[in-house]
């Protein structure tokens, strides 16, 4: 992935595993591009894009390259021809193509598959736990021509991301938020009631981790804008870091500048006021609301 502007079809991360598989097997068995390619009769190009998730996995092409890579185990054949048919599905998301920018295509996609998310967030609540009121204001206030038919499609996505977080095995979201984030107005008081209560709720789970940055903490390392870093379960994946920006947003693998992004989340989080402290920060604030 190294550093991707847009989704670029915004395959699955199943998808993005088994293409890095099949890299892996190739690899393994000293066989280059051009003759994978002439395996397939396609170019070495296009063993390229399979190995990169830039197009879907064919069955036939993933059963020809395998046997090529040396798998002759019937048995391990199905399985991953398995995995390709379930990669080559669209993501649930699939189905808000028509209000979803292509760039948060990709974003969902990496959310949906973690195990970890981290995330600082200067300016609004992060949409995993925004409320449905708050995320209309946000969502209205960013797209100020959009119909209001699309907003509330967008609203239904965020709700419908949030999903994830109540799953069996939810993910461990870790989140540094400015104080800005609180002390900013956003749908009026009722609206910023409700989301601080939901907040609140959000300190009692187990799976999540809520520190907020007070004005008097100073200045710390990621003052730029927000980010997120996903990490994953598949030990194929990197842990990769998204980058936000008014047009779209910039995606990360490099080790180098993962952990430019993680580096400076460890030092917010060992600056900003330990998670105990959260609540109580939380319902003060609620009081004077």
């Amino acid at each position: 992935m190294a550093e991707t502007r847009t989704g670029a079809g915004a395959p699955t991360v199943l998808r993005v595993v088994l293409g890095k598989r099949l890299q892996h097997l190739r690899e393994k068995a000293g066989i280059s591009y051009q003759q994978a390619g002439r395996a397939l009769d396609v170019t070495h190009v296009t063993v390229r894009r399979i190995e990169k998730a830039e197009v879907g996995l064919k069955i036939p092409y993933v059963e020809k390259l395998l046997r090529v890579y040396g798998v002759t185990d019937q048995e391990e054949i199905d399985g991953f021809v398995s995995l390709a048919r379930e990669a080559n599905q669209p993501g649930w998301w699939h189905s808000y193509r028509d209000v979803l920018p292509e760039w948060f295509s990709a974003f969902v996609s990496l959310e949906s598959s973690s195990d970890v998310i981290r995330a600082y967030e200067p300016h609004y609540v992060p949409g995993l736990l925004q409320t449905e009121r708050y995320a209309h204001a946000v969502l209205r206030a960013g797209n100020p021509d959009l119909p209001e038919a699309d907003v509330h499609r967008l609203v239904s996505l965020r709700m419908e991301r949030q999903e994830l977080l109540t799953r069996e095995q939810p993910p461990m979201l870790w989140v540094v938020m400015d104080e800005t984030v609180l002390r900013r107005s956003i749908g009026g008081r009722d609206v910023m009631r409700e989301q601080i209560d939901r907040l609140l709720e959000s300190t009692e789970m187990t799976s999540i981790r809520l520190q907020v940055m007070p004005f008097n903490a100073g200045p710390h390392p990621a003052m730029y804008g927000p980010f997120h870093l996903f990490r994953f379960p598949a030990e194929e994946l990197p842990d990769v870091a998204c980058s936000e920006s008014l047009i779209g947003a910039v995606y990360f693998d490099q080790v180098d500048d993962v952990t430019a992004f993680l580096e400076a989340l460890d030092r917010m989080c060992a600056q900003a006021p330990p998670v105990a402290r959260t609540r109580a920060a939380l319902s003060a604030l609620r009081e004077e609301i």
